[in-house]
């Protein structure tokens, strides 16, 4: 299977550099990092070949917002993958960094489910 993606994703090692060269980085104290890839199997343990994935932008952004408003939240950042994937592609990566453990914990959970259930537009290909 081919595959067309919206590479090139960017590195959680570039966010980090940038999100430690912000004022806010003397208040961080975890950051928590997601990278969701495309599985082999769907949920039922039927085999997939891939997945076709696209998204609203728009939403992603007020997602990110609403994320970043969050108690403890400092900073977000989130890239969703788009176009047809093959098993093993990135489908999202995701960061959320900030003061307590538990703050960052609900924020990234909170991030990858919005995203997931508001945000994404995915089908596997069988």
């Amino acid at each position: 299977m081919e595959t067309e993606t919206n590479t090139p994703y960017p590195s959680f090692e570039a966010w980090l550099e940038e999100i430690k060269g912000t004022p806010e980085s003397s208040r961080i104290g975890m950051y928590l990092m997601h990278n969701g890839v495309v599985r082999g199997t769907a949920r039922d343990g039927t085999a997939v070949l891939g997945m076709s994935l696209s998204y609203d932008h728009e939403h992603l952004q007020k997602v990110v917002d609403l994320i970043q408003a969050k108690r403890g939240v400092l900073a977000v950042r989130v890239w969703v993958n788009e176009g047809v994937l093959a098993v093993g592609d990135d489908i999202m990566r995701a960061l959320v960094a900030g003061d307590l453990r538990e703050n960052v914990y609900a924020g990234l959970q909170d991030l990858i489910h919005l995203v997931k259930s508001e945000v994404v537009v995915e089908s596997e290909i069988y």
